[in-house]
């Protein structure tokens, strides 16, 4: 594992904080299974530091999930965000999100939206940043 002030990387994903946005990007060929989620959502907690952030998650590298990993991440991944905007980039991978959002219902409390381009997914977290 990598570790900086602004910057983590773990097997699975980067993170970084960069103009008040926590950027999560999946390394290419992720796959989440329980373990992987685990561990994903701990070192984001920890990286945060008790703080809480908007997130761009780009979902663009994960190839396959399992039902465990998935709902570990409904439950447990969305502690310390003010919004999320997934960045997906294919029409499968596009439906997969949705489907995810859909059925798993992660956080009402927290506005979740789905972007093929980063510059609107960016634009929509920009009111949730301080």
């Amino acid at each position: 594992m990598y570790v900086s002030e602004n910057h983590i990387e773990n097997e699975y994903v980067c993170y970084r904080i960069s103009g008040g946005i926590l950027f999560h990007i999946y390394k290419p060929d992720t796959v989440i299974d329980l373990r992987a989620a685990r561990i994903i959502t701990a070192d984001r907690i920890a990286f945060q530091h008790h703080h809480t952030y908007p997130v761009l998650c780009d979902v663009r590298g994960i190839t396959d999930t399992d039902k465990p990993g998935r709902d570990y991440i409904a439950r447990n991944g969305f502690v310390l965000t003010r919004a999320v905007s997934f960045l997906a980039d294919i029409p499968v991978s596009m439906g997969l999100m949705q489907y995810f959002i859909d059925i798993h219902k992660p956080r009402p409390d927290i506005p979740i939206r789905l972007f093929t381009e980063e510059s609107a997914a960016m634009e929509f977290l920009e009111p949730y940043t301080l």
